[in-house]
Parts: structure tokens; sequence; C-alpha cells
């Protein structure tokens, strides 16, 4: 038998302590039910702290706007609106977002409303002091109109960038380089129709930036982003406009994966299975993106890379340690030539290891497939903790229930399936390693699933129950507990307010 491919999840304070607190879990899924989401909003406070800590590093100022589309908690927005009025706040990209974040606590001034947006979310957004970061010249157009029509306030706006080709900025020479294609924002190569309209509407509205985001982890083309936008700020003043902020987006990710040998080695061996020169790794031969053709693997892998040495914080650090192509210095170095603030908007790696999904063990039978594999049936469907989804593979953590047995404890080989009566609900594609075999009453925690994982695709097919969300802190040796929305940052879990 080959030797176990182990994912195993990277785990750091508190979620460490959380999970060595085995009867406490057991006694919340106990009376709450499986599936159930844990949260620590503490942790993303901690988060935000470190992305701050970077911002001193190069002397930047700026806010850390928290993509709220990454958790639907009320509890971690609450937490984090109890931080620095100037240094965090939240970005949001729906209606019910919005009032979602108002309810919480976080005011207009400190919101930036991003994403598709309907009239209803423009009126709100501009009648609450909101920032609107602008997708293009038709969006500001329908803004414009809300606000003359309602006799609301002016309304700062950013203007959302796409389609960085060229290394020079806009309109330069240099080499041709592509950046990701994109079906948000405003493509350089239009940007001064964008600069037109600006300057038309500027009795309602006042350009305060200039926006990015890009659906990659390749730090050059996000370095060369900024540098463009810089660029493109220069050409804003030169019309008579002030933008004064560079918001560079998300996308600083998060290390899943504890050891970079487990991921080098698990991607290997797909490769090798794909190939046919190992046994499969995966249900049905599921390739996650290749496939063989001829003795060749072809395609790419749509997986999450899920080792990350730098991430983060980190991630940032080295974004604004790099060299601009063009200008050649170091893009912290240009914002602060420019005098220009940075703005970003984590999501997953602002709630990086705050919080863990967990699941009752149902039925455990033989796979049917290879000897020494087993279907592990769980009460939890694939909704509910999407982490694969997203193209993130990753070991949960075995909980046994009880005292420590003496069943046995080699490694076992599991495909974990969910609830629903579908041959697709599969928790895990992948065959996952288990220290030992579970059994029915255990639970399994699949760690930091806070961004993204644990509510993003949630649903209730089947009329199967959605996860139920709760926060949680420790207190001396022991953790205390409520429900997410009964969550407030001034009272003390499970007490009154202070």
């Amino acid at each position: 038998m080959d030797a176990p491919l182990y994912l195993r999840p990277r785990v750091g304070p508190p979620l460490a302590s959380l999970l060595e607190a085995q009867p406490f879990l057991h006694s919340l899924v106990d009376a709450l039910g499986s599936p159930l989401n844990v949260l620590l909003p503490e942790a993303a406070a901690e988060n935000t702290a470190r992305f701050r800590a970077v911002y001193r590093r190069h002397r930047l100022a700026g806010r850390v706007y928290f993509a709220h589309k990454a958790n639907r908690s009320s509890a971690l927005l609450r937490r984090l609106a109890a931080e620095d009025v100037a240094s965090v706040g939240v970005d949001v990209a729906s209606l019910e977002e919005l009032r979602h974040a108002l309810s919480c606590g976080f005011t207009g001034d400190r919101i930036m409303a991003t994403g598709p947006k309907d009239a209803g979310f423009l009126w709100l957004a501009a009648r609450v002091g909101a920032t609107v970061n602008l997708d293009s010249p038709g969006e500001l157009e329908r803004l414009a109109g809300l606000v003359r029509t309602h006799g609301l306030g002016r309304v700062d706006v950013l203007v959302r960038l796409s389609g960085f080709e060229s290394a020079a900025g806009l309109g330069g020479a240099g080499t041709r380089m592509l950046s990701r294609r994109s079906r948000f924002g405003t493509p350089v190569h239009e940007a001064r129709t964008m600069l037109s309209a600006l300057q038309q509407q500027a009795d309602v509205v006042d350009l305060t930036g200039v926006a990015y985001h890009l659906d990659t982890t390749g730090v050059e083309e996000k370095t060369r982003a900024l540098e463009q936008c810089v660029l493109f700020m220069d050409e804003c003043r030169a019309r008579g406009l002030a933008p004064r902020a560079v918001d560079i987006g998300g996308g600083f990710g998060v290390g899943y994966v504890d050891d970079a040998g487990e991921w080098d080695r698990w991607t290997t061996a797909l490769s090798e299975a794909v190939l046919g020169r190992r046994p499969p790794l995966t249900w049905r031969g599921h390739g996650y993106g290749l496939r063989n053709e001829g003795g060749t693997v072809r395609g790419a892998a749509a997986l999450y890379p899920a080792h990350r040495p730098t991430a983060g914080p980190g991630y940032l650090d080295e974004l604004l340690s790099t060299p601009a192509p063009v200008l050649g210095r170091p893009t912290a170095n240009l914002l602060l030539e420019h005098l220009h603030d940075l703005h970003i908007e984590p999501g997953r790696s602002l709630v990086d290891q705050c919080g863990l999904s967990l699941a009752r063990v149902l039925d455990v039978r033989p796979a049917g497939t290879e000897p020494g594999q087993y279907l592990v049936r769980l009460g939890m469907n694939a909704g509910d903790m999407s982490l694969e989804e997203h193209g993130v593979l990753v070991d949960p953590v075995l909980l046994p229930r009880g005292a420590p047995d003496t069943r046995d404890e080699a490694p076992a080989g599991v495909f974990l399936a969910g609830n629903l009566c579908l041959e697709g609900d599969l928790i895990t594609r992948r065959l996952v390693h288990l220290p030992q075999l579970p059994r029915a009453g255990d639970l399994l925690a699949f760690v930091n699933t806070a961004g993204y994982a644990m509510d993003f695709h949630a649903h209730h097919a089947q009329r199967q129950p959605v996860a139920r969300t709760v926060a949680v802190e420790q207190e001396g040796t022991t953790w205390r507990w409520c429900l997410d929305e009964d969550y407030w940052p001034i009272t003390p879990l499970g007490g009154t307010p202070a």
C-alpha cells in the first residue's frame, strides 16, 4: 500500500487551542447540530493589526476594508466595526451587505461600495455617505442621476480600472504586457472617456481615488497595475481633479497547508495518477483540470496554491517592496512621493485562522473502489463547506468522540460524502488520509473556513439544515460562546454588557 498523502492544515493560535477543546466542540454540535460554524472574532482584529503594521513599516496611510462577501457573519463585522475608525472599513458588494454593515456599527464614511450595483444599492450608498467604487461611465451616469433627482449630497467615488496592457502606462511606449481579463472595471484604454464623464459630473461626485482588483497571485502583474494607477492619477490632476488614494483590492492569499513537502508530493502524485502510473487519488479519477492525452499531462490544475510561504500581510509587504517596472522605485515609494493613501480590500486573508466548520460523522463503509478505502458520510453537504469549490485542498482534523479508545491507529484513506441525495455531493473528490478511521459520532473539523468556505455556497437543498454559526473566545483554560447574531464587542460572551 502506498504511503499516506497528507495535506495537513496550518493551524495557529488560537485555533490550535480550540481544537484541543474537543469536549467543548462536541457539546456545541450536540446542542446546535451538524454542520456548525465556529468563529473567533478577536482573530480578525489581530489580522487587521498585522496589515496595519505593514502600513507603518512603509510609512503609508489609508484604510483596510474587509471584503464582506468572504463571510456573512455579524460577529466578525461588529468586531471590526469596533476597530480604529480611520484605519478599518468594510467593502460591501450588495444592497443587503450594505444594510448589514450599517446595522453592525459601520458609519457610511467607513464603507466602500463595490460590485454590480442596482438603483437601490446606489441610492443607499449615496444617502449614507459611502464611497462608491465605479465600474463604468454608465454606472457613474446612473449614480449622478440619483443624486440630482433625490437631492443627495456629493458622493465620493473611486474609478476602478482594468486591462493593464502596457508596462509604460496610459499611452506610453514600452513592452506590451497583457494582464488577466476582467469583467469588472473600465479598461485603461477607455479611461479618458471616464475622466471626461467625471468632469461633467463634478457637481455631484468627488473623485477621491483609483482602484483595481486583479484575479491573480502574480506580484509583478499587480505592481504594474499599481504603477499605472499612479500614472493615471497624474493625468487626473492635470485635468483639475484631485484623487488621493489607490485601492489595490484584495487577493493577498492564505496558506492553508502547513508543509510545502506534503503539497509538492500530492500535486506530483496527482499528475502520476492522471497518467496511470499510480492508483487514482480521486473519486472516479477526477483530475482537477488535468487529463491524459497520449501519455502526456494536459490542462491546468484548477487548484488554489494551498501552501503559500508568503501570504496575507507578508504578501502586501512584498508587493509594496517590489520596484515598479517603468519608474523603477518600490511601489510604496511611488505612493509616498505622490502623497497618495493606500486602500486594500482583503477577504480571506483578513479572516485567516478565524474559524472552522464542524461536521458529525454519520456513517462509515467501504468505498468499493480500492481495498482499504472508505466512504464517510457527514452531517453536512458540499455547500456547507466549499473549500474544494474554491480549489482549496486541505485535510480535516479528526476529533474522536469521548475518551481515547483502542481503535486501530493505522492511517485510513477516506472519501468524504455529504448528506444530499446526489451522486455529486462530495465534500472532497480526493482521497483524504486521516490518522485513523473515524467512527459514527466523531467530528471532523475543517480548519480555516471563515474565508468563503463556510457560507458562500450554503443553501437549503432538500430541506437540509444550513449551518448555524457561533462566536467563541478563550477565557483562561475555558471557552465561552454565543450565537453569531448575539455577539457584540462590548459584551463578554455569554455575559452581560461591561
